[in-house]
C-alpha cells in the first residue's frame, strides 16, 4: 500500500523545506509540494511536524552474550523498541569468543537477528588473529555485506586485541575496502586498577568509574590513531566519552587523518553523580563501558558534536535486568556492563540539543542518521529523504512530550538511564520499509520484518 505524508517540513541533512513524501512499496518514490494521492494511500497528516528519515544508531547489543550472562533485549523486542522512538535501522555487533571462526559467529547472529522488526547490520569483532581470520575478514567483505571490523582495546583475559592483532588487522581492513572500529580503553590499565580499588576494599559500582578514568580511555584512542596513521587506514572510535579523547580525534582530523567519533546519547546527558547513589540496583543500573563522566565531559562531547568532529549519536543499548547486575554486589568487576537507549536516543538527543539551540534539525539528522549511513556506506539508501531512498521515516512532533520510565518503555530490563526526564519533540509516526510500525503510541512492529542491509566495500585507500 503507498503511503503519502502530506503538509510537513521534510528535513535532510543538508537542508529542510515544505514538502509531502510519497512511499510505495519500500521506497520513497516522490518528494514535492501538494502530492496526489494514489487511490487506496494511507494518508498521514504532518501538518506543523518534521518529516525526517528514519534513525540509525550505529551501535547495539542485541542477544549478546556476555559476562556470563546474556542481555534482556534480543533482535525483535530491541529492534521494536527502536522503532517506537524512531530508529529504523541499528547496527549491532558480531563478537566472536577467542579462536572462534569468524563466519560461525557471523552465522550464529545471522540467526538470532531473523526475528529482528527493524533493519539491521553488522560490525564483525576481530578478538584473535590467525591466517583463517584474515581470509574470513575478506569473505565476510566480498560475501556478506560487511564494511567494518570492531576491536575491543578493553575487557583483558576475555576479548581484547592486542597491538599486533589491531595492526594485522588494520592492514587487512585496508586492503579490503572496510573500516576498522576501536573500543578505546587501554584493557592492561584498567585490569591493574580494578585489582588495586579491590584490594583496597572499594568494591561497589562507585569504583567502576575509577576504574576507567578519562586518561585510559585517552591512551586508547590516541594509540588506535596512531597505528591507523602508520597505516593510512580510516578509523571510527566508538563511544567518545571524555574531552581528552575528543581532543585526540579533533587533532587527528586537523592533520588530515580520517577518523571519526561516535557519541553515546547516555554519555551527552548522565553524569557521573549516579555511581554515587545509596541504592546498588540503582548504581549497577548505570555500569556500563566507558562510564558516564563530570558535567565538564559533557559540554565537550557537545561542542564536538557542533564542531563536526563527532559525528555520530549512539546508545551501545545492552540491557541487563536488577538480578544480572547483582551478580557484581560484591565485586564490582563482575556486573555486567550495559544500559539500554535505542528507544530514546532520538527524543533526548532532541530535547537536549535542538530545544536548547546546540544542534539545528538539519545537524540532528546529521548526527542521528546521515552522518552514520555516509560512514557505513548505505547513503543514499538510508539517513536520507529523497526518491530511491528506503522509506524509513519518522514523522516528529516538536511540540510533543513524554516522560522516559522503565514503566512505560517498550525494551527489557526494567531499567532507564534518563527515568523521569520529560523530553519535548517525539515522534508522532514511524515508517519503517513503507510501513507504519508506530502511530501516536501504538506500536505496531512485526517480529520478523526487518531486513539484513548490506554494507558494500568502500575502494581501498592507497598505501603510503
Amino acid at each position: 500500500m503507498a503511503i503519502l505524508i502530506r503538509g510537513g517540513t521534510v528535513v535532510n541533512a543538508d537542508r529542510a523545506f515544505r514538502a509531502d513524501v510519497l512511499c510505495d512499496g519500500d521506497k520513497v518514490v516522490a518528494v514535492g509540494p501538494a502530492l496526489a494521492a494514489p487511490a487506496g494511500a494511507e494518508i498521514i497528516d504532518a501538518g506543523g511536524q518534521y518529516v525526517m528519515p528514519g534513525g540509525i544508531d550505529p551501535h547495539t547489543h542485541m542477544n549478546l552474550p556476555f559476562m556470563g550472562t546474556v542481555t534482556q533485549d534480543d533482535f525483535f523486542t530491541g529492534t521494536a523498541a527502536g522503532l517506537s522512538g524512531g530508529n529504523t535501522t541499528i547496527i549491532d555487533f558480531v563478537i566472536p569468543n577467542p579462536q572462534q571462526p569468524l563466519l560461525e559467529a557471523y552465522h550464529q547472529w545471522r540467526g538470532w537477528a531473523e526475528k529482528a522488526a527493524g533493519d539491521y547490520s553488522f560490525h564483525v569483532a576481530i578478538t584473535w588473529w590467525s591466517d583463517k581470520v584474515h581470509e574470513e575478514m575478506g569473505t565476510l567483505v566480498r560475501n556478506h555485506g560487511v564494511n567494518s571490523f570492531k576491536h575491543f582495546m578493553a575487557y583483558k583475559n576475555a576479548i581484547m586485541a592486542d597491538d599486533e592483532t589491531l595492526v594485522k588487522s588494520f592492514r587487512r581492513a585496508l586492503e579490503l575496502g572496510a573500516i576498522p572500529t576501536v573500543h578505546a580503553e587501554n584493557g592492561e590499565l584498567v585490569y591493574q586498577l580494578q585489582q588495586d580499588l579491590l584490594r583496597q576494599g572499594i568494591s561497589g559500582p562507585r569504583a567502576h568509574p575509577l576504574s576507567r578514568p578519562p586518561a585510559v580511555e585517552a591512551e586508547a584512542a590516541n594509540r588506535a590513531i596512531a597505528i591507523a596513521n602508520v597505516l593510512n587506514t580510516p578509523l571510527y572510535i566508538v563511544h567518545v566519552s571524555c574531552k581528552e579523547s575528543l581532543d585526540a580525534i579533533t587533532r587527528a582530523r586537523a592533520a588530515g587523518q580520517r577518523v571519526y567519533g561516535e557519541a553515546l546519547a547516555g554519555h551527552l546527558i548522565v553524569d557521573d553523580s549516579v555511581y554515587d547513589h545509596p541504592d546498588f540496583d540503582f548504581a549497577a543500573g548505570h555500569v556500563m563501558s566507558p562510564p558516564f563522566r563530570s558535567r565538564e565531559h559533557q559540554k565537550a562531547l557537545w561542542q564536538g558534536l557542533q564542531g563536526g568532529n563527532l559525528h555520530t549519536t549512539a546508545t551501545d543499548h545492552c540491557t541487563f535486568c536488577a538480578e544480572q547486575k547483582a551478580a557484581g554486589r560484591n565485586d564490582f568487576t563482575k556486573i555486567p556492563n550495559g544500559c539500554g537507549g535505542v528507544e530514546d536516543r532520538m527524543a533526548v538527543i532532541w530535547d537536549e540539543g535542538v530545544n536548547s539551540g546546540k544542534l539545528t534539525p538539519s545537524e540532528f539528522v546529521r548526527v542521528t542518521s546521515a552522518n552514520a549511513a555516509q560512514i557505513f556506506n548505505i547513503y543514499p539508501r538510508k539517513g536520507l529523504i529523497a526518491a530511491g531512498s528506503d522509506a524509513d521515516i519518522v514523522v516528529w512532533d516538536p511540540e510533543g512530550s513524554r516522560t522516559i520510565s522503565a514503566k512505560t518503555q517498550f525494551a527489557k530490563g526494567g531499567f532507564n538511564v534518563f527515568e523521569g526526564r520529560t523530553v519535548k519533540g517525539i515522534p508522532s509516526t514511524t515508517v519503517a520499509a513503507g510501513k507504519v510500525v508506530f502511530h501516536r503510541g501504538e506500536l505496531r512492529a512485526v517480529e520478523g520484518a526487518g531486513r539484513h542491509i548490506d554494507r558494500p566495500a568502500f575502494a581501498p585507500v592507497t598505501a603510503r
